[in-house]
């Protein structure tokens, strides 16, 4: 293998927890794994550098990159910013430059934080399932959009919209993984309002004939958002549109015990990926050495998997971590008394060393 990364720290905590996940790569070429890296500016990091949140530079080298590894963005420095030239304008371009529509977020808990959830150990204990989020259609992207004045007051615009070939396309990644998961298929929607819930629901159905291996159910996604605070583990793989994706993922994020432990990925039709943990730049603790860097460097392990095609690698990295954690090393945000406090940079050391 000789691959070729893009490294993009972005802003606040980004920088510190992306160093922590090129400590593990440096590692891995020690050992003769031919990896080239090189590290460009996104978010508000591309806006102080180029006057844009995705330079032109930052986009060409993601572009030519087999993978992108990308920290975090945004800061309340940036807030005051045109809407366009804010840092979370250059991540959404990015996924759709790169026509990244198929978003993988795992939630497992790992036993050792089982107490780290806000939930029961006996509700989330066990807890191992797979969020995969469209990524580039829905409110976001869609038009019309905008706040325009209507009738002497302002009214805000955003367009949910889906076509067919969206959502057949995103239907097929979640069905293949199922495949290779417990081959149960939840698709989230609210086909009992939304017309494009409605098409949603008959694609995904017309999709599900092709893997009659797979257990396929319908939820809207107020149930889901429900059921996943009531009984999680019922769940193996969830399939949703981008908006409810977004707000599901996150709320599984609590149910591992931290939303510095989960890692994504987000594909292309061909497996090329930008990997990088769900959390956010969390600017409170940026540069204080505190975050936690274990999303990212799942994240590094999800990219070795998806788009590296070397499973070896990816579960040496995922055992590495696992090591730590049984180990007793925690940072802040997953502490429990007993337990190892330690800095974002030394967690890196240490998973380097379960290497």
């Amino acid at each position: 293998m000789n691959a070729k990364i893009a490294i993009l720290p972005g802003d606040g905590i980004g920088p510190e927890i992306v160093a922590q996940a090129v400590k593990v790569l440096d590692a891995l070429r020690r050992e003769g794994l031919k990896i080239e890296t090189e590290t460009a500016p996104i978010g508000g990091a591309g806006y102080d550098a180029a006057g844009d949140p995705l330079p032109e530079a930052t986009l060409r080298l993601a572009e030519a990159a087999d993978a992108v590894l990308l920290g975090a963005v945004g800061g309340p420095q940036y807030d005051t910013l045109p809407r366009e030239l804010r840092p979370e304008r250059g991540l959404l371009r990015i996924r759709k430059e790169l026509n990244l529509f198929a978003n993988l977020r795992p939630a497992l808990l790992y036993p050792e934080l089982a107490a780290a959830s806000t939930l029961k150990p006996e509700v989330v204990a066990g807890l191992d399932l797979m969020i995969v989020r469209e990524l580039t259609g829905d409110v976001y992207f869609g038009a019309p959009r905008g706040i325009e004045t209507r009738a002497g007051e302002r009214v805000g615009v955003n367009t949910m919209l889906y076509s067919e070939g969206e959502i057949r396309r995103v239907a097929r990644v979640a069905f293949d993984i199922a495949m290779k998961r417990g081959r149960r298929l939840c698709s989230v929607d609210k086909a009992n309002v939304l017309e494009c819930s409605e098409l949603w629901r008959t694609v995904v159905t017309e999709v599900a004939r092709d893997y009659p291996q797979v257990e396929l159910t319908h939820m809207y996604v107020d149930n889901a958002a429900m059921q996943l605070v009531r009984a999680p583990k019922q769940f193996d793989v969830i399939l949703t549109g981008n908006l409810f994706g977004d707000i599901l993922s996150d709320e599984a994020a609590m149910l591992s015990g931290s939303i510095g432990m989960l890692p994504s990925a987000s594909l292309d039709a061909h497996g090329k990926g930008l990997y990088e943990p769900i959390h956010g730049s969390a600017p409170d603790i940026a540069g204080q050495d505190k975050a936690n860097p274990l999303a990212t460097v799942l994240s590094l392990a999800m990219m070795f998997r998806y788009s590296l095609d070397d499973a070896e690698t990816a579960g040496r990295i995922e055992a590495a971590v696992r090591k730590v954690i049984a180990a007793g090393y925690r940072t802040g945000d997953i502490y429990s008394p007993g337990c190892r406090l330690v800095s974002c940079s030394a967690m890196g050391d240490a998973v380097v060393a379960a290497l």
